[in-house]
C-alpha cells in the first residue's frame, strides 16, 4: 500500500502539484534556451569545459538537481507534514538492503555490459584514465550522483505517485503519468538532439521500469539503487562529448552517435528479465492489482491501519 502512504501526511493536491510544476517550468525554459540558442549547445558546452574543467562542470550539471532533492525533502516533511519513511516506503521503516542489491546486481550488470561493447568494439573507445582527476571525479561522483538520483526518484516515483495515485484513487494512472513526466524531463539531454526522439522511448521506458518497481515492492527502495548504480558505474566507466554526463571517466567514447536497436534492448528484454529477478527474490504477486488496481480511500485506509495496530 505504498501509494496510500501518502494519506499519512496533511492532504491538500495543491501540494503535489507546485514541486512538479516548478520543476516542469525550469525544464521547460532550460529546453527553450537550448532550441532556441544562438551558440551550437556542443559548442557551449566544450568552451565551458576548457574553462572551468571537467569536475568543476560536472558538479554545475549536478548542483541544481542535488538541491532539488533537500528542496522535495523539505517540502514533503515541512509542508505535507509527512514522514520521509512514509514518502520512501510502505514498511515500517526503510529497507536499505534492497537498495544495496538493486545497486549491486545492476551496477555488476552495467559494468560487465560496457566492458564488453568495449572489448567487442575498441575502434568505439579511447582509454581516457588520469589517475588524479579520476580519483576527484570519484569522490564527488559516489557523493552527489545518489543524490542527483534520488531526488528523481522521490519526486517522480515518490512524491508524485502518491499524489497522482489518490487524486485518480488507482494505480495506473500515477505509473504511466510519472513515466512519461520522467521521460519528459530529460528531453533537454544533448542525447536528445545528438540521437532524436526516438532516444524518449528508452527514457520513458525506463520510467515506466522503475515505477513497476515502486509499486510492486510498495517502496523506493529497489529504484533508489537502480538509478544511483547506473549514474554512478556510467560516470565513471564511460564519457562522450555529447551526452549529459561528460567526466574524467575511464574510457571516452568517440563513435559517431547513432540510435539503434541497441537503445531499446534494455526496455525490451533486459527490464524486463530484472523484473523477474525481483519478483522472485521478493515473492511479488498479483501484479494485475498492484500496477492498475484501486487506491482506497482515506477513510478505508486510515481504519484499516487502526484494525491493524489494535491487535494483539
Amino acid at each position: 500500500m505504498y501509494i496510500e502512504q501518502g494519506y499519512k501526511g496533511n492532504i491538500g493536491l495543491w501540494k503535489y502539484w507546485i514541486p512538479i510544476l516548478c520543476f516542469s517550468s525550469l525544464m521547460v525554459v532550460n529546453y527553450l534556451m537550448t532550441i532556441n540558442s544562438p551558440v551550437d549547445v556542443d559548442v557551449m558546452m566544450k568552451e565551458m569545459i576548457d574553462t572551468i574543467g571537467l569536475n568543476l562542470f560536472f558538479i554545475l550539471a549536478l548542483g541544481p538537481l542535488v538541491v532539488g532533492f533537500f528542496g522535495i525533502l523539505g517540502w514533503v516533511y515541512l509542508v505535507h507534514g509527512q514522514s520521509l519513511v512514509s514518502l520512501t516506503t510502505s514498511r515500517k521503516k526503510v529497507d536499505w538492503k534492497r537498495t544495496v542489491f538493486a545497486f549491486v546486481l545492476w551496477g555488476g550488470i552495467t559494468a560487465v555490459l560496457m566492458g564488453l561493447d568495449i572489448m567487442m568494439s575498441p575502434e568505439d573507445y579511447v582509454f581516457n584514465f588520469k589517475p588524479i582527476p579520476f580519483l576527484i571525479l570519484m569522490v564527488m561522483a559516489i557523493f552527489l550522483i545518489p543524490l542527483q538520483t534520488s531526488f528523481e526518484e522521490y519526486l517522480f516515483r515518490g512524491h508524485l505517485m502518491q499524489g497522482f495515485g489518490i487524486l485518480a484513487r488507482n494505480r495506473w494512472v500515477p505509473l504511466l503519468v510519472t513515466s512519461v513526466l520522467f521521460g519528459v524531463m530529460h528531453m533537454a539531454n544533448p542525447e536528445v538532439g545528438k540521437l532524436g526522439y526516438g532516444i524518449m522511448v528508452f527514457y520513458i521506458g525506463t520510467g515506466l521500469f522503475l515505477g513497476i518497481l515502486t509499486l510492486m515492492d510498495e517502496g523506493l527502495e529497489l529504484s533508489l539503487g537502480f538509478h544511483a548504480a547506473n549514474n554512478l558505474i556510467t560516470a565513471l566507466l564511460v564519457t562522450a562529448d555529447w551526452t549529459a554526463f561528460q567526466t574524467n571517466s575511464i574510457y571516452k567514447d568517440v563513435s559517431e552517435p547513432t540510435l539503434g536497436w541497441d537503445v531499446f534492448i534494455p526496455v525490451l528484454i533486459i527490464y524486463p528479465i530484472l523484473l523477474w529477478v525481483f519478483s522472485k527474490k521478493y515473492g511479488w504477486s498479483h501484479w494485475k492489482e498492484r500496477l492498475t488496481g484501486k487506491v482506497m480511500t482515506k477513510d478505508i485506509y486510515l481504519a484499516r491501519n487502526a484494525d491493524a495496530t489494535s491487535l494483539p
